[in-house]
């Protein structure tokens, strides 16, 4: 998902002096952390989670929102406050425990803070939920100066308040803060607002690229020079460190393979790229890979995840499970089919993957 939008450069531009970040789905993986929750709280009381029904329906929505559309779908005997006080304590458990920062979000705070740019969290999630999701995230809770939820203005998302507000307290004017956000609901409320708006999408939320300034597929593709803030200085050469992702479950065969949907499944959305790592294919190997990951709108999985082996001579020549570990992000990547152009590139990539994992930077994990 290439930028459909624009950044306007003109001189008379309003200046970025502020970021607002949203939470659930744009910092942290929320979304995978509970699935299942709805199902094992649903089968209490005989009733069966309907997939379709749930893909996306809710994202953007309050808690209360979505309680009293929950309890109407399934025609529970509980009020939709009866149902967040029985259902809360199970998220809050999976939220402490599995919410995990999705890839850059750590870079992205820490290099703001290292530059002293004020940051705001602005989350539709009440404040107490958002204080259950942060505090074991190192840094977090100390790099924002304002942490809203949607309980703290009159209206939450796709009002503008939440943004107004948090602009308001940084002291500065919402139209010289930048806004991330991974759902239309929330690119609304920051379009409201008149701030500068970078989407990361969510599945399903491909309508943000309409009202964004400049739609992401990650947060890795971010570039703050473009917005007159201070550029990253983290690349190694032409490689990027980058938090282990760890794929699992994973059956090969060959030099190049495409993964069963199980695992494309289990990928953040906002995993998209192209990346290298280790491949632990057995008790005493770990290979030189080379990972493209992109969208595939066709497939049930939404992603497409092709795998090379750099090392000479490492062709799988039996079906094995192995294990990668992704330590390095080169750049964006959404071919689905490999043309002879990007099978140069192709090339071009696994040099630099190959010269990087010898690199201290990267051979460490």
């Amino acid at each position: 998902m290439n930028s459909c939008c624009k950044i306007n450069g003109c001189n008379n531009e309003p200046k970025i002096l502020a970021v607002i970040f949203d939470l659930d789905g744009t910092l942290l993986d929320t979304e995978r952390a509970t699935r299942g929750v709805l199902k094992d709280f649903l089968g209490k009381y005989g009733k069966e989670v309907n997939k379709e029904r749930e893909e996306n329906k809710r994202l953007g929505m309050t808690q209360k929102e979505s309680a009293a559309l929950i309890v109407k779908d399934y025609q529970l005997s509980l009020t939709p406050d009866q149902f967040i006080k029985e259902i809360n304590p199970l998220y809050i458990q999976r939220w402490w425990r599995e919410a995990k920062a999705l890839p850059g979000a750590n870079r992205i705070i820490k290099h703001f803070v290292k530059n002293g740019v004020p940051l705001a969290l602005a989350s539709n999630s009440l404040r107490e939920y958002i204080y259950a999701k942060i505090p074991h995230h190192k840094g977090w809770t100390e790099s924002f100066s304002v942490i809203l939820g949607n309980d703290q203005v009159k209206f939450g998302k796709p009002a503008p308040d939440l943004f107004e507000e948090a602009a308001k307290r940084m002291g500065v004017n919402a139209m010289n803060c930048l806004v991330f956000e991974d759902s239309l609901v929330g690119v609304k409320a920051a379009h409201a607002a008149k701030t500068k708006i970078v989407a990361v999408p969510s599945r399903g939320e491909s309508d943000c690229c309409k009202l964004a300034n400049v739609t992401l597929n990650s947060l890795l593709e971010f570039q703050p020079e473009l917005w007159g803030l201070p550029p990253f200085d983290d690349w190694v050469d032409n490689a990027l460190p980058i938090e282990p992702i760890h794929l699992s479950g994973l059956y090969v065969t060959g030099s190049l393979l495409e993964t069963k949907e199980n695992l494309a499944f289990g990928i953040p959305d906002q995993v998209i790229g192209i990346y290298f790592g280790w491949a632990k294919v057995d008790a005493d190997r770990n290979l030189k890979t080379l990972v493209s990951i992109s969208l595939d709108l066709s497939s049930v999985s939404y992603k497409k995840v092709n795998v090379w082996f750099i090392d000479a001579n490492t062709d799988i020549e039996s079906e094995l499970q192995m294990q990668i570990s992704l330590v390095g992000y080169i750049r964006a990547w959404d071919n689905k089919k490999l043309g002879s152009v990007e099978m140069e590139k192709l090339e071009e990539y696994k040099s630099i993957a190959k010269a990087s994992l010898d690199l201290p930077s990267f051979s460490s994990f």
